[in-house]
């Protein structure tokens, strides 16, 4: 759950921060300016007034794993990837000082133009991760985790969201579906995964490019996963036909660094990532409701369109998944899905 702030632990949390970056940066003139806020209780701030750029990151102690985020982006930066730079660190306060990654994120500098030069370049980094980032001892994406995740569907979608009462037959169809969707990534070879490694998450760095960020929840999971966060972006959308290219590249890629047996061929490469693609959007799509009837964060609901089109188009294609297919779109029909529920 996130971290309730009553104004005066803001007022507080505002000072102590203030005070850690004056400090960490050995300038009593630093001050800050919102850089970011993330989908959690973690928020980012740029320090200016001083010679050098910086960013805090204010990770209030309940929060979340710091210790995981350090963890992680040590990992990275071992593999020559451009995560951020540790600078300073309070840990029992729950600040970090950390280089700045600029303002420019992949989900503004993406477009027909630039699409392809970029996706090369965020594929180089996703190729590192997958073959270079050690990933062990990182929390497994196991069973456990994969059905609370696809539970957030039902949860905070259908009955949250929609307002639906389920009944058993449709039960029945969901958890078939599921259990296909656990399978297929159970299946798949275990590797280092980011888990929002997408255009919010990437950073354009010129001669660095690209920046990782949000980097705290990485597991040991299947293949495809990133992969498709990054193609079939829950932001930003390309012609199918570009992202089966896109993904069959990376394929062969894997094959060629020997990460990938060369027995995986397009076909069974194709199923894995459009029904890794379909859990995450799934996912999703709980995750965006929760955040607005939650966290009381809105703007994820202008979204759902964009990832409900991504589930009707990949479940279309497998007949397995027939039923439950027509379950969402019974329930759902012409509904606006970006008005939320009274």
């Amino acid at each position: 759950m996130p971290v309730i702030e009553s104004p005066a632990f803001a007022d507080s949390r505002a000072s102590a921060r203030l005070a850690f970056a004056r400090t960490a940066c050995g300038d009593a003139r630093a001050i800050l300016e919102a850089a970011s806020a993330d989908a959690s209780a973690r928020s980012y701030w740029r320090v200016s007034g001083t010679v050098r750029s910086a960013i805090v990151m204010d990770a209030p102690p309940g929060s979340g794993d710091l210790e995981a985020w350090l963890d992680v982006d040590a990992r990275l930066r071992g593999a020559g990837l451009d995560a951020p730079e540790v600078l300073a660190e309070d840990r029992a306060q729950g600040f970090l000082l950390l280089s700045d990654l600029g303002t420019r994120a992949y989900l503004d500098e993406l477009n027909d133009a630039s699409a392809d030069a970029l996706y090369v370049d965020a594929l180089e980094a996703l190729l590192t991760m997958q073959t270079r980032v050690d990933p062990r001892g990182l929390p497994s994406y196991d069973e456990p985790l994969l059905v609370r995740e696809l539970e957030l569907l039902p949860t905070w979608f259908l009955e949250r969201h929609l307002g639906i009462a389920i009944d058993c037959g449709e039960w029945d169809a969901i958890e078939v579906a599921f259990r296909l969707l656990i399978d297929n990534a159970l299946s798949q070879p275990q590797v280092f995964v980011h888990r929002d490694f997408h255009s919010r998450n990437l950073m354009y760095v010129p001669g660095h490019n690209p920046g990782i960020v949000d980097l705290q929840d990485a597991v040991l999971g299947p293949i495809t996963y990133d992969l498709v966060s990054l193609l079939r972006d829950c932001y930003v959308q390309w012609d199918d036909a570009r992202i089966r290219y896109w993904a069959e590249t990376h394929r062969q890629r894997l094959v060629d660094a020997g990460a990938l047996d060369h027995r995986v061929d397009t076909a069974r490469w194709q199923r894995w990532f459009d029904l890794t693609g379909l859990q995450r959007h799934l996912k999703v799509l709980g995750i965006f409701c929760r955040l607005w009837y939650r966290d009381g964060k809105r703007g994820y609901l202008a979204d759902l369109p964009r990832v409900w089109h991504y589930v009707r188009s990949v479940a279309s294609r497998y007949p397995e998944l027939h039923d439950f297919l027509a379950l969402l779109e019974r329930r759902i029909g012409e509904r606006d899905l970006t008005v939320p529920c009274e």
